[in-house]
């Protein structure tokens, strides 16, 4: 199949700067960086900050990205980092006012959830993930969970594999549209609820391993194929 032929050359080209792309992943959840934007480049920098605020960052990043872009999600957090922590509501959206849509409703979400980790589980974000022997159950825990405002399957998968976690399918529109494109889903219909999100998973899952491409690679590559950069 032609366009088979043309991911992996697509692939070949772009197998460098995704390996790199993992790697720096894997370094976020247990060493001291945190992600910044600016020049329209995203970078890993070394901070001083305490790593359950780094990882919580994190999660804001994909609560804010939920609808919207990464770059927005990125400059989002980049604008209300120093009050992720204890800000209020209102601190942050003053903040986000002509950066990003959803200046109120994803705030709410934040603070929600903070209140939630701190009086659940102290804060202690690291060791709550560390916690869990079995990935799904560990996805299960950020997708369903009331406490978590702002997650579904997606974004849940999102958050984890940007901390270094793999093996799950992060399925946006570039994803779904690239996988009905490739013919290895019927429609490009996003999925409804979890019981679909895990089917398209393991269509997913079956295509990488046909073609012969790790998932985590295959999806910064599928990614990168409609938004032209690999990004988070």
């Amino acid at each position: 199949m032609e366009k088979i032929k043309e991911l992996r050359e697509q692939y070949e080209h772009k197998k460098i700067r995704i390996a790199e792309r993992l790697n720096e992943f894997e370094k976020l959840f247990s060493e001291p960086y945190s992600w910044f934007y600016s020049n329209n480049e995203m970078k890993l920098a070394k901070v001083e900050t305490d790593d359950n605020a780094r990882i919580f960052e994190e999660l804001c990043f994909c609560i804010f990205t939920a609808n919207a872009s990464a770059e927005m999600g990125l400059k989002a957090v980049d604008a209300v980092r120093n009050v992720l922590r204890s800000g209020t509501h209102e601190d942050m959206t003053r903040r986000l006012e002509g950066i990003y849509r959803f200046v109120n409703v994803r705030p709410a979400y934040i603070v929600h959830t903070r209140n939630y980790l701190d009086s659940e589980h102290n804060f202690m974000l690291k060791e709550k993930i560390s916690s869990f022997s079995n990935r799904y159950d560990l996805r299960e825990f950020f997708a369903s969970n009331k406490g978590i405002k702002g997650l579904g399957f997606k974004e849940a998968s999102h958050f984890l594999r940007n901390i270094g976690f793999k093996g799950y399918a992060i399925l946006d529109k570039h994803i779904i549209n690239s996988l009905f494109e490739l013919g290895v889903i019927p429609t490009n219909d996003k999925p409804r609820n979890k019981k679909e999100y895990l089917a398209m998973e393991q269509k997913f899952i079956g295509f990488s391993k046909d073609i012969g491409i790790d998932m985590d690679e295959l999806d910064l590559l599928l990614w990168s194929r409609k938004n032209g950069r690999i990004m988070k």
